[in-house]
């Protein structure tokens, strides 16, 4: 059966470990067991990059938020304080 290229099976680990972990430094490398997806290998760039990304005291913050998705907040902000001056 022919593999997806960057995908090993856990024996294919034991058996080639260093050529598994050349291709890892490249791109990232899934390890299958019992032919379903367990672990993958990445490089440190890539798995800081990621770690920075899911960070939640960056992501989501109004400093990162786009400045068209911020206007639009401000927006709503606006109109829902309207129209709860106008109920009172």
């Amino acid at each position: 059966m022919p593999r997806p290229s960057g995908s090993y099976s856990t024996s294919d680990l034991s058996r080639k470990s260093g050529d598994i972990i050349a291709e890892a430094l490249r791109h990232p490398v899934t390890i299958t067991q019992r032919n379903k997806p367990r672990l993958v290998l990445l490089n440190i760039d890539d798995y800081e990059r990621l770690m920075r990304q899911s960070d939640a005291r960056s992501v989501g913050t109004l400093e990162t938020m786009p400045r068209e998705l911020l206007d639009e907040l401000e927006a709503a902000v606006d109109t829902y304080a309207e129209t709860d001056e106008v109920s009172r």
